[in-house]
């Protein structure tokens, strides 16, 4: 949602940045890597106000820096000693705390969860009878900047706060669960977790695709509809048993919960480094790997998708951008594509390296096992894309609270409130922002490498065969990361 009272420069980058486009731009930051690489990694382009700052800066030395990095900690699994790696992803037991909760996790996530329903409620009455205004009404302001992008954030930091806070568990374990603990029927082994993928790829259009996402009264009919939908595949077949196979956000929360420093194991919550428990984690189903790395692709396509590259192959002029309705065909297409190729060259990754040596046969479990070493990368982007939005939306957010119908109220006492982007105007505050958001991109990297290498170790019990394995993976990152550093300083339209 591009603030109406920015510069049209500045204007023109939130624009492209926007929370409603993130998930379909991770898939396609693969299929075009090795083109877009080729003829793109020339000196850095702008686009509007901030982009038009990252021009003057080195970019390419900032690129081949990170790139460098990501391709040396890939080289220095080779010299690490076995011992050193393992020790890597231990982890520490918290001692128990001597004070004693009124409340058990449960019933602290049953009375939390309740709350959240709540306030979701007001949330959609507001949407529909608030203001029309999207950075006015607080609902599109909560769903794509609150939530969206920032509890990501916080999920992949504290560990699963989505347990506390979705708006089914309490609702369900007050007026159903009594009745029917495991639900009225048994969800077929057969269905896995396609359901979950089915929804977040619609969910990843409808960011990326429709219209206007951020009509107020338009999500606050899809987010009711997804509750209702949620809510009813609950009581059927079990909270548990839907919320864990057909809910595409509690599924992708949960995967990003692995990467916190905080973490349940052996009944006890233990800290360590970030993604800790993904080597040690169990192999999960295909199905359910697909949403980390729908993610990550979908992530990747928003971003290239407001390019002057991809506009060029869609014949727009990214100057004259038309609207989302009329490039509607050409962005689904590129969403699903998207994220089936990069899905499909994760896949062959994978598979070569067990095909090295001579593992092949074992390539579900390594699908199953590896696929959660994408989330650091997926969380880097999600970070980078937003990090100019959430700077702006969350401003609009606070004030929205502040006056939730748009009546001239001030419930927070803000008093004469302006929103700011001054950030956005100015070299050093601009420099500092593409450092961190490049910064993000090549930690997130070095962290995957890390972390498959760390699960192909305990998969595998060797560290040359993790080693060898791992080396198409390693390829495919470093590469990734050029893409995605060429991704945050090329030129973009619409």
């Amino acid at each position: 949602m591009a603030p109406r009272n920015m510069p049209a420069a500045a204007r023109r980058l939130v624009t492209a940045r926007r929370p409603r486009r993130f998930l379909a731009r991770i898939a396609v930051q693969f299929i075009t890597q090795a083109i877009a690489l080729i003829g793109w990694t020339n000196p850095a382009q702008a686009h509007a106000s901030e982009q038009a700052f990252v021009l003057l800066l080195p970019t390419d030395f900032y690129t081949a820096i990170g790139v460098a990095a990501v391709a040396i900690t890939a080289v220095a699994l080779i010299f690490i000693p076995q011992s050193a790696l393992h020790r890597l992803f231990s982890s520490w037991a918290i001692p128990r705390a001597a004070i004693s909760f009124p409340l058990s996790a449960d019933a602290l996530a049953t009375t939390t969860s309740a709350l959240a329903f709540m306030a979701l409620l007001l949330l959609i009455a507001i949407g529909l009878f608030g203001s029309y205004d999207p950075l006015a009404n607080p609902l599109p302001l909560f769903i794509w900047t609150l939530w969206w992008i920032g509890f990501v954030l916080l999920q992949a930091v504290l560990g699963d706060i989505w347990r506390y806070a979705n708006p089914w568990t309490g609702p369900y374990r007050i007026l159903l669960e009594h009745r029917n603990p495991t639900g009225f029927q048994s969800l077929s082994k057969r269905v896995a977790h396609w359901p979950a993928v089915v929804a977040f790829l619609l969910f990843a259009l409808f960011m990326l695709a429709d219209p206007a996402p951020e009509d107020p009264a338009r999500l606050a009919k899809i987010v009711g509809a997804y509750w209702l939908y949620t809510f009813a595949g609950m009581a059927l077949f079990g909270a548990e048993a839907w919320l864990g196979r057909c809910e595409c956000f509690t599924i992708l929360f949960r995967q990003f919960a692995m990467l916190s420093f905080i973490g349940r194991a052996s009944g006890r919550l233990r800290v360590g480094v970030p993604g800790w428990q993904i080597p040690d984690a169990p192999a999960r189903a295909i199905s359910a790997s697909f949403l980390v790395l729908m993610a990550l692709g979908t992530s990747s396509f928003d971003g290239l998708n407001e390019t002057f590259w991809w506009l060029g192959k869609i014949d727009v002029n990214p100057l004259e951008y038309p609207g989302r309705s009329a490039v509607f065909w050409q962005t689904v297409s590129g969403a699903i594509i998207s994220n089936g190729l990069f899905i499909l060259s994760y896949s062959v990754c994978v598979y070569l390296g067990l095909a090295l040596i001579g593992e092949a046969p074992r390539f579900a479990e390594g699908f199953g096992r590896l696929a959660l070493s994408v989330a650091p990368i997926a969380l880097a982007y999600h970070f980078a894309h937003y990090l100019t939005t959430f700077m702006v939306n969350a401003q609009y957010a606070l004030a929205a609270a502040s006056d939730p119908w748009a009546t001239g109220a001030d419930y927070l006492g803000l008093g004469r409130y302006y929103v700011t982007t001054g950030f956005l105007n100015t070299a050093q505050t601009v420099r500092v922002i593409w450092l961190a958001q490049a910064g993000a991109v090549v930690i997130g990297h070095m962290l995957a490498i890390l972390v498959a290498h760390g699960t192909a170790l305990k998969m595998l019990g060797s560290n040359k065969k993790a080693i060898i394995s791992q080396t198409p993976l390693a390829m495919f990152m470093i590469a990734y990361t050029l893409f995605g550093l060429w991704l945050l300083s090329t030129p973009r339209g619409g």
